[in-house]
Formats: structure tokens, sequence, C-alpha cells
């Protein structure tokens, strides 16, 4: 080998050294990250076993963040779920009777509305509505010294701030993807019973609909609602308490918790499918 090729060679050597190394750190990150919210996962569904957690102010707390995650954003989850109605119902319903395949509207709108869209929209907007608010209002709570006065005053900040926001978003999350399933399927079937799409028989809609549903899709629809739920609050909470002294700290940790809650979400909806229905 020459001189110069040797030199090149060397001059590789510890570029590739040096890439592997930051691959190395990165990876090792996330997974810290990952297991610090699964560590407060844990301890948020630990607490649910200890009535010593659920002292008045948690309650009050959990109370006003299932309002806000769960109950005020009900009409546009009730929009959303009619336009996906009407434009998922009532397409499947048209191209399975054009087939002759009426067998398969079952099953079809099982596994794209109540399976697939459901869980997923949901939980997108949940984490771009209440998620982005969360890192921000704790972020706040931080850098104003709140939490620390919290502390001092002898309150768990654990207890007071991450405990009702985790166990809120998700079960906020499960109700309004039960909720937007069945305004999707009732919105579909009213708009195509309007436009003279199908048979126009609601209890052989609804026969149809409750045939196609298997004991596992309770478990996918419940593990794909609540398991990115609670991954969401976790890392929110996480973002949010991990601020700095600076208030320009919040965009950052709010965008970088936003962008772990939707690969969170879509992570876990494709394991979930896999263990479910392989």
């Amino acid at each position: 080998m020459s001189t110069k090729a040797f030199k090149t060679a060397g001059a590789i050597r510890p570029f590739k050294l040096l890439w592997i190394g930051n691959l190395g750190a990165a990876v090792w990150m996330r997974w810290d990250e990952l297991r610090h919210a699964a560590a407060v996962i844990g301890t948020v569904l630990g607490c649910l076993a200890q009535p010593g957690c659920w002292r008045r102010a948690v309650r009050t707390a959990f109370a006003r963040q299932v309002l806000a995650i769960g109950v005020e954003p009900l009409w546009f989850v009730g929009a959303v779920a009619v336009f996906t109605g009407i434009s998922v119902v009532v397409q499947l319903t048209f191209w399975v009777g054009e087939t002759g395949q009426s067998q398969l509207l079952g099953p079809l709108l099982v596994t794209v509305v109540a399976r697939e869209l459901g869980p997923v929209l949901i939980n997108l907007v949940v984490i771009i509505r209440s998620g982005s608010a969360m890192t921000t209002e704790l972020g706040v709570l931080k850098i104003n010294g709140q939490v620390s006065a919290l502390e001092a005053q002898g309150g768990d900040p654990f207890l007071l701030l991450v405990l009702p926001r985790v166990l809120g978003m998700a079960v906020s999350t499960f109700c309004l993807t039960v909720v937007f399933t069945f305004t999707a399927f009732a919105s579909g079937y009213l708009f195509a019973t309007w436009t003279g799409i199908g048979t126009g028989d609601l209890m052989l809609f609804a026969d149809t609909i409750s045939a196609a549903v298997q004991p596992k899709d309770f478990f996918n629809i419940l593990a794909k609602s609540v398991v990115p739920a609670l991954f969401a609050g976790a890392t929110c909470c996480i973002g949010g308490l991990g601020v700095g002294g600076s208030v320009m700290d919040i965009p950052r940790a709010t965008k970088r918790s936003l962008t772990r809650c939707v690969a969170g979400l879509f992570i876990v909806s494709v394991v979930v499918s896999l263990l479910t229905y392989l």
C-alpha cells in the first residue's frame, strides 16, 4: 500500500469511529429516555392501588385534567368522527356493495375505523392539543419556582403534578376513542342511508359490525388508546419538569416532547398490531 493510500485509510478510520460513537451515544440517550418514561408510567400505575396517593388535592387535579383533556375537545372529536364516518364508512359501504362482497363490510369497518383510525387520530389530537399545553404549563411552573415552592411546603410534585396528568390523559384518550368510533359508525350509517347507499337497515348494519368484533379487538383498541397516552403523558411531564432556568427552553422542550410522543404512538400501534394479529 502506498503512503498516500495509507494516510487516506488512516483519516477515514477516525471518522468511522466518531460516527459509530455518536450513533451509540444517541441510542443510549434514547434508551435512557425510554427507561425514564417507563419508570414514570410504572409509578403512576403503582399509585392506582395505593389509597394514600389519592388525597383530595390529587383527585381534584385528576378531575381537572379529565375535564380539560377528555371533555372540552368533545365537539372537535365529534366533528372529526363525523367527517371520518362520511368519508370512510360511506365509501366502504358503496364499494363493498358494488363488488357484491357485503359480508366484508363489518370486518373492514372494524379494522379501518375501530382498530386503526380511531386510536391513532384521537392520540394525535390529544398529543397536539393537550401534550403541548402540558409541557408548557409544567415548564412555566418549573421556571417560576412553583415546583420548588411546592416541595418546600411538603407537597409531592409527582402526586400533584405528574400523576393527575398522565392518568388523566390515558383515561381521556380511551373515552374519546370510544366516542369517536361510535360517532363515526353512526354518522356513516346516517349519511349512507340519506344518500341511498346501502340497505338502510339499522339492525343489519349493527349486526354486521358486532359480528365482526373479536375479543382480541377489545385488547387492541384498549392498548392502542391507553399505552401511547401513558407514554405521551409521561414524556410531556418529563419534558416540562426538565426545563432549565430560561423561558427559551420551553419551546425546545415542547418540540422534543411532541416529536417523541408521535414517534411512540406509531411504534406502539405497529407493535400492538403485530402482537395481536400475527
